[in-house]
């Protein structure tokens, strides 16, 4: 333990061994998959689900974002009723396991919802101006982009709040003297500063979100791990089936990895050159 106390190893310009190892893999694995039939047929159909892995990922974590941008901002308010709700939202949602949320919201929230909404409307649906909600016109896929962004937007939230918490409070002193508005300050002088904090650890959760997208699967939405299960369980190919699975998610994780972090050195060095 006191070597690891010690002076940090200097990684700045070192060559990525590791990516080139990653590199490697990744080819061997596409010519096995190009030569062999069984392998072909089975990330032929895997890959059908790639569609629906990218519109949850894409779709919870921009709607997961908003909501924790607003939690953010209510934890950070002059109210104390709006900074003790944003907490209660934050403390308790990043207490319940994502996989409990995505069955909870599926199976009791959204009908507890579509009951409350029918209580509500009665009078409208008895004059025929709308009709009747029922639970199955919420779809399994929608009841699991809600529940991954509500899950998601608890996370997200702490990590904005402490990214604005980050900034100087004297810049923010002398945007107020120049006359700025709170919307102007927070567009102009918080959020650009507070954004460079905040994407490492924003980025790592977009990462972490394109993995969780495949929780969806325990509702039978037709993502890359459904389509996996499915052709698992008929084919008893379970080694090829979740190899190529497994492939095709370290694809997408570790592209979306090293692009971030090339956007990340970029938007440092910008920073660095601006003071």
């Amino acid at each position: 333990m006191a070597g690891l106390a010690g002076p940090q190893p200097n990684t700045k310009g070192e060559f990525p061994w590791w990516l080139v190892a990653a590199v490697v893999l990744a080819a061997a694995a596409a010519v096995v998959i190009a030569t062999s039939e069984i392998y072909s047929q089975v990330f032929a159909i895997v890959l059908k689900g790639i569609g629906i892995t990218v519109f949850v990922t894409a779709v919870a974590f921009s709607m997961a974002s908003a909501l924790g941008l607003l939690i953010a901002l209510m934890a950070l308010s002059d109210s104390r009723w709006l900074r003790q709700t944003a907490r209660f939202y934050v403390e308790i949602i990043r207490g319940i396991p994502i996989l409990v949320l995505l069955f909870w919201i599926a199976f009791a929230g959204v009908p507890a919802f579509v009951a409350g909404w029918n209580y509500l409307a009665a009078p409208l649906q008895q004059a025929g101006i709308i009709e009747e909600m029922q639970v199955r016109d919420v779809s399994l896929l929608w009841r699991a982009v809600i529940a991954l962004t509500i899950a998601y937007s608890s996370f997200i939230a702490e990590i904005f709040r402490a990214g604005i918490q980050a900034v100087g409070t004297g810049q923010i002193e002398a945007a107020k003297a120049l006359g700025l508005s709170r919307y102007r300050r927070f567009r102009h002088v918080v959020w650009p500063q507070a954004f460079r904090t905040i994407l490492p650890p924003y980025s790592n959760d977009f990462v972490a979100m394109v993995k969780d997208s495949s929780l969806v699967s325990v509702l039978g939405v037709a993502d890359i791990t459904q389509m996996g299960k499915v052709y698992a369980a008929g084919s008893f190919r379970f080694f090829e089936t979740y190899s190529i699975v497994a492939y095709i998610y370290l694809i997408l994780t570790v592209s979306l990895s090293i692009g971030l972090r090339a956007l990340e050195r970029r938007m440092r060095n910008k920073g660095e050159q601006a003071e």
